[in-house]
């Protein structure tokens, strides 16, 4: 896929400053019959497929309405540049068929919401079939009926992002237990070919069989047994179960007495190997894993208070951490799941930190037959998963992938111990001068983090690589803010290298 649009500055900029409003004011205001929400949108979440109803040739000659119209609060969004930017941007008109089978049950597509406020109610859930969503995992149900806090959510910014992560304290479902169920049995009566997965919680063995027997009489097509919530207040619940490798087995062989329906074991990452309580579900009678649930966490204090956000009444407590932050780790946890001997063929679903189709591919790449999103929802709404299945379409298209089965594992094997990586090659960095901007980022990096291996020259604000002290760890590209550090061809490294890394 030529993907050279999402390296363009300037679209990618746009894109993320655009507050992708609601009824967007620069659409209507376009006398051109375009849409620049929806390219706009589009752009933010790397799907090459613009929307049918915007053409970058219309905004050549126009007055450019669009931006006066724009509430952005500090300046428009240049939306005309951007259409500039993006006329010869190939459009993929061919669908790909995105149906897959996850644990023996056909889904119109691999995105399902996950169990949260997301998917808590009978309208809400509705709303996200309608809108395209393969299924919904509806928020956790249990006879435990929690007492909410208020506040209970905060998010994490890093400079001009608001929303890197993001913490919760919300427990499980609100509504009693004889609603949620009719929530359940009233949408798979609604929605036949969508799937139900109903998302258990108990406290006894009792619960979890009861739970697991009422599901499937309401009409679920999988059951998901929430073994790892962060911040549960009720004893017995959550990821205190989900740490004991012999409490998740047991609460399995719970589940499995009230059900006949494939079962999923939602694991914490509150472990450092996932891998053991998950082997245990599956002796347990699971049919597969989900994973990652949130990461027990706190946010930064108010220096005011004294108290982690959210604030509840000059209190505050460990709960769960989600959103793109966690990606990394979640994608760590897939890699081990996928690759244990004791889990082999077992289905995982994947969640933490996905927002868009190459999110949600990274973890299919690993592994995943199925992917949950909650985070990403609650910051840009159900309106999501056009660009997921758009930009996974195209992806399978362009790469002539048939299926969403043929592309599950298929990065694993690059997945390898750090003493298996080649040590004895180099790749040095590459200035491209007629990019550079000049502010030093890279000098100030390399000389106080990384090998000083960078001049500036001030005088023209220039920066030098100095080769003999150069170690290839591309820090300097990782901080240039315009690209204009690349990359050169990989070399064997210099021999005084490596004796001095003892390779030779």
């Amino acid at each position: 896929m030529d993907t050279s649009i999402f390296q363009n500055k300037l679209p990618a900029n746009e894109a993320n400053r655009c507050l992708l409003c609601i009824d967007a004011p620069c659409t209507k205001a376009c006398d051109r019959s375009n849409d620049p929400a929806a390219m706009l949108f589009s752009l933010r979440f790397k799907n090459q497929k613009v929307k049918d109803s915007f053409d970058p040739i219309n905004c050549k000659s126009c007055d450019a309405k669009c931006e006066d119209s724009c509430v952005h609060y500090d300046f428009p969004i240049r939306i005309k540049k951007t259409a500039s930017a993006i006329e010869k941007w190939k459009l993929e008109p061919k669908k790909a068929n995105l149906e897959c089978d996850f644990m023996g049950v056909r889904c119109e597509n691999p995105f399902f919401l996950s169990s949260s406020v997301v998917a808590s109610n009978y309208e809400m859930c509705k709303n996200a079939l309608e809108m395209g969503w393969g299924g919904i995992v509806f928020k956790t149900i249990g006879f435990f009926t929690p007492e909410e806090v208020s506040p209970r959510f905060s998010a994490m910014k890093k400079e001009s992002t608001p929303f890197v992560g993001f913490r919760n304290l919300e427990q499980i479902a609100e509504h009693g237990l004889s609603q949620n169920l009719k929530y359940i049995s009233d949408l798979k009566r609604d929605f036949p070919n969508k799937v139900i997965v109903s998302s258990i919680m108990g406290q006894t063995d009792e619960e979890w069989t009861d739970l697991a027997r009422l599901s499937q009489e309401a009409g679920a097509d999988i059951i998901e047994c929430n073994f790892s919530c962060p911040h549960m207040s009720g004893d017995g619940l959550g990821s205190d179960v989900g740490q004991n490798p012999e409490l998740v087995r047991h609460y399995t062989e719970c589940t499995r007495k009230g059900t006949t329906l494939p079962i999923l074991a939602k694991m914490t990452p509150n472990v450092g190997n996932m891998e053991i309580p998950a082997a245990a579900a599956v002796e347990g009678g699971a049919n597969g894993i989900a994973a990652i649930n949130t990461i027990k966490s706190l946010s930064g204090l108010d220096m005011e208070t004294m108290t982690s956000q959210p604030n509840i009444v000059g209190k505050s407590s460990v709960s769960g951490y989600s959103g793109k932050a966690v990606k990394p780790i979640a994608l760590r946890f897939i890699n081990d799941l996928a690759n244990c001997e004791q889990l082999e063929n077992i289905p995982i679903s994947g969640m933490g930190g996905i927002e868009n189709w190459r999110d949600a591919l990274d973890f299919i790449a690993l592994g995943c037959g199925n992917i949950q999103i909650t985070t990403s929802v609650m910051q840009y709404g159900y309106r999501i998963i056009d660009d997921l299945k758009e930009g996974m379409s195209a992806f399978m298209n362009e790469s002539n992938i048939e299926s969403v089965s043929d592309m599950i594992s298929m990065a694993n094997n690059n997945i390898v111990s750090s003493d298996e990586l080649n040590r004895s090659t180099i790749v040095y960095p590459k200035f491209q001068l007629d990019r550079c901007i000049g502010c030093g980022r890279c000098y100030i990096s390399c000389k106080d983090a990384g090998h000083q291996a960078i001049e500036f020259h001030f005088s023209n604000r220039a920066p030098k690589l100095l080769g003999n002290k150069c170690v290839g760890c591309h820090l300097c590209k990782l901080v240039c803010p315009v690209d204009a550090i690349g990359s050169a061809k990989r070399i064997s490294k210099p021999k005084a290298t490596l004796e001095q890394e003892g390779i030779v």
